[in-house]
C-alpha cells in the first residue's frame, strides 16, 4: 500500500488504456506518455503495462506502508526519498514509511511513479486509468488516498541501475502526417503549419493541446459530420487554431482533422507545458 500526502495539481493512475472501446465512445485514456510509463515499469521489473501514478507538473509525495522499489521517469523532477536526493529513471529503494517527495520538473509536463508490483486499483472496462473526460476509472488523487500495491514475488530481477534518457528540447519538432480531411483546407495551410512555430495555450489537459499561432485557412465551408477521432489527430475548430489530441480525446469530432500525428510524437507533444513553443514537420 501507498499513501498519498500530497498529489500536486494533478495525479492520477494510469496504465496502457483501454483499446478496442471506441466504438462504444469509450475513449482509450492511459497514460499520456505510453513511452516513459512503460520506461518506469522496465525499471523495477514491472510488465510495461502495469498502473502507475502520473503527476502532472510535479509538487506531489507519497508514503510507502512497506518497503518498495520505485522508479520516476518522464517530466525530469527533482526527487528526494526522506529528505534525500535521488535521480529519476533509475530504480531506487524506498524503506517502510519513507516519504518520496517530487519537486517541479525544470522540462516537461508529466512524471512516472512505478512501484515494483503495480498499482492494482480496481480495474474498470480492463483498465486501471483515470479518464477525465467520460469519469472512468479511478477519481483524481487527493490527500489521504490510498493505492494497493500488486505482489512482487514472480517478477524478474531488477537489472538496470540506471536508463539514459536524452534531454528535451526547448522547441521540440513534431512529426505530422496529413488527416483524413486535409483536403479541407488550402493549399498553404499545411506549409503555414509546418513553418511556423506555436505556443501551447494553458487551456490545455490530457484531453488535448489547445495551440496559439497563425490559423489554418479552410478551402470549403460547412459542416462536417461527426467522425472517429484517434490519439494524435489535429483537429481545426472555427478559429483556425489546431488542438491536437491526446490520451483523453473523445471518439469522435465534428471538426476537420487536418494532420496526424506520428506514434513516435505522441509521447513528445504529452510533454508540452503552456507557454512553451512547438513546431511540426511532414
Amino acid at each position: 500500500m501507498i499513501e498519498v500526502v500530497r498529489p500536486g495539481p494533478l495525479a492520477t493512475v494510469q496504465d496502457l488504456g483501454r483499446p478496442g472501446f471506441a466504438h462504444l465512445g469509450v475513449p482509450r485514456s492511459g497514460a499520456a506518455d505510453e513511452r516513459a510509463l512503460r520506461l518506469a515499469n522496465r525499471l523495477v521489473g514491472n510488465p510495461e503495462g502495469a498502473a502507475c501514478v502520473e503527476f502532472t507538473f510535479g509538487g506531489g509525495s507519497v508514503r510507502f506502508h512497506e518497503d518498495a522499489w520505485v522508479a520516476v521517469t518522464g517530466a525530469p523532477s527533482p526527487m528526494c526519498i526522506d529528505g534525500r536526493a535521488h535521480g529519476t529513471n533509475a530504480p531506487c529503494h524506498v524503506r517502510r514509511g519513507g516519504v518520496l517527495e517530487l519537486g517541479t520538473p525544470a522540462h516537461g509536463l508529466r512524471s512516472y511513479l512505478a512501484v515494483r508490483g503495480g498499482i492494482t486499483v480496481d480495474p474498470v472496462l480492463g483498465s486501471m486509468s483515470t479518464d477525465l473526460l467520460s469519469g472512468l476509472g479511478p477519481a483524481p488523487l487527493s490527500p489521504g488516498a490510498r493505492l494497493p500495491v500488486g505482489p512482487a514475488a514472480d517478477l524478474g530481477a531488477i537489472t538496470v541501475d540506471v536508463a539514459p534518457v536524452p534531454g528535451m528540447p526547448e522547441t521540440p519538432v513534431l512529426r505530422i502526417l496529413p488527416g483524413p480531411r486535409a483536403d479541407w483546407f488550402t493549399e498553404d495551410a499545411m506549409a503555414t503549419l509546418t513553418s511556423a512555430p506555436y505556443q501551447v495555450s494553458p487551456d490545455s489537459n490530457r484531453v488535448g493541446i489547445r495551440l496559439d499561432g497563425p490559423p489554418l485557412a479552410r478551402s470549403r465551408g460547412g459542416e462536417l459530420g461527426s467522425e472517429g477521432m484517434v490519439t494524435g489527430s489535429v483537429q481545426v475548430p472555427p478559429s483556425g487554431l489546431p488542438i491536437v489530441f491526446l490520451a483523453d480525446h473523445p471518439t469522435t469530432g465534428g471538426y476537420p482533422v487536418v494532420a496526424v500525428l506520428a506514434a513516435a510524437s505522441v509521447p513528445d507533444a504529452a510533454q508540452l507545458r503552456p507557454g512553451q513553443r512547438v513546431r511540426f514537420r511532414t
